[in-house]
């Protein structure tokens, strides 16, 4: 609110938000009615922690506590999770909805486009996942990153694992539209 308070203020910034028709992705179930084996429905055994333990001054972080399965015993979000015995990203989730999951995998697919769920699985869920990050352009000079560029690719390992796929489409997309914008005055 800050941020948008100086644009404002600064440059005469007016927006306001639209729904428009863009190219998305919908995450569809890869075979009807059946999820991956890295997926399932959201069990209350053992119950959920609300908050991860706390760290101990001047310790590192440990890594986060799971439950059987893999899943993280902290429910209501997808967090990261030490990287497989392969370097491979990971991530785990308990009792969250497959709309979280969508929303989320732009960014830890590296996508160009939102994700719209359409599986049509209602209720909550617990899952891990893992794949190689894959990279879209070039690495940023003085970027120190090791990807690995075999192996399967991120829509395989989702299809693997969680039994989803990505269909492109087009599909309701909320942006942010610039009405006014004024070259700032110099100070």
């Amino acid at each position: 609110m800050m941020m948008q308070s100086l644009l404002e203020d600064r440059f005469k910034l007016v927006i306001h938000h639209e729904t428009q028709q863009l190219p998305v992705f919908a995450l569809v179930l890869a075979k009807p009615g059946k999820t991956g084996p890295q997926i399932q429905p959201h069990s209350d055994d053992p119950p959920c922690m609300t908050a991860p333990p706390p760290i101990a001054s001047g310790s590192e972080a440990a890594p986060p506590p799971t439950v059987a399965g893999g899943f993280p015993a902290v429910c209501g979000g997808i967090d990261g999770m030490p990287l497989s015995t392969s370097g491979r990203m990971r991530v785990g989730a308990r009792n969250v909805p497959i709309e979280l999951l969508a929303a989320t995998l732009p960014q830890i697919g590296n996508l160009d486009r939102a994700v719209l769920d359409r599986t049509g699985l209602s209720g909550t869920f617990d899952f891990t996942f893992e794949w190689t990050p894959q990279r879209n352009g070039t690495t940023p000079p003085g970027a120190d990153i090791q990807m690995e560029e075999s192996g399967p690719t991120f829509a395989e390992d989702l299809k693997k694992q969680l039994g989803l796929k990505l269909e492109p489409q087009k599909g309701p997309v909320q942006v942010v539209a610039i009405e006014h914008v004024e070259k700032p005055s110099e100070n």
